[in-house]
């Protein structure tokens, strides 16, 4: 069922109207009709199913027939930062976490990034990764529209990212504990978490050393070494299957 969200929650004659792109996404891309079925969601958890009541040249309203919690949401809230990949890697990365879990994501800029920020071009990226996760959202049933923060630099990543109740710095070096093991061990103080993901050349034993004196728990991710634009939506579903299935 066709999937859209809305800001300001339920109207209180029981309608909601639907402008702008996905009101001509309804009439001209998906070709529906008076009567069809659609799900609104208010980016607060709440679903509507709703069925379509009129169509006007740029708007369609939906009568509201029921409302409920959903239940397709994480049970924590969990931001991922992301180191900045080069080529179009973060747009899989951000349409794969959102699947997956993600609650926000900031992208930073590491040591060992590649690609470097560009002020000429840094608007017109920042909507169109929001466009992603907002399309993304829709196609896997999410509540919520997840955002794509503003790009930071490493120093400011680390110490938003350690005021979580279960920041994870996932890392191959020394004295990094296994994922299973630091979950497990902590499941029951947890409210929100954290994921720090490098790009390809992964983080210097600097930042590392920076990462743990702020209060990040080092964290390695089995045996093998992921590429990053995998190692996010691994521990996203490693989160996944511990806290929701």
């Amino acid at each position: 069922m066709p999937r859209f969200f809305v800001e300001n929650g339920t109207p209180s004659d029981g309608k909601i109207v639907i402008i702008g792109e996905d009101a001509h996404h309804i009439s001209y891309s998906l070709r529906m009709a008076v009567g069809d079925p659609v799900t609104v969601c208010d980016m607060a958890r709440t679903e509507y199913s709703c069925v379509i009541e009129s169509f006007s040249l740029d708007s369609v309203t939906l009568t509201i027939l029921s409302e409920e919690e959903s239940l397709n949401e994480p049970p924590h809230f969990i931001t991922l930062y992301q180191a900045m990949p080069k080529g179009d890697k973060f747009d899989t990365i951000i349409q794969k976490a959102v699947e997956t879990g993600a609650s926000k994501i900031v992208p930073f800029y590491s040591e060992r990034c590649v690609v470097k920020a560009k002020e000429s071009t840094a608007d017109k990226k920042q909507a169109r990764r929001n466009k992603i996760s907002l399309e993304a959202a829709k196609q896997c049933g999410r509540a919520a529209v997840i955002p794509v923060g503003e790009p930071l630099d490493f120093v400011s990543a680390i110490k938003e990212a350690s005021h979580a109740s279960l920041p994870l710095f996932c890392y191959e070096g020394d004295g990094a504990v296994p994922l299973r093991q630091l979950i497990r061990s902590r499941d029951t103080d947890i409210d929100d978490i954290s994921i720090v993901i490098g790009s390809e050349g992964g983080f210097s034993q600097k930042e590392a050393a920076y990462a743990k004196e702020c209060g990040m728990l080092t964290v390695n991710l089995g045996r093998r070494i992921l590429r990053c634009e995998t190692a996010s939506g691994f521990v996203l579903s490693a989160l996944a299957y511990e806290f929701e299935l």
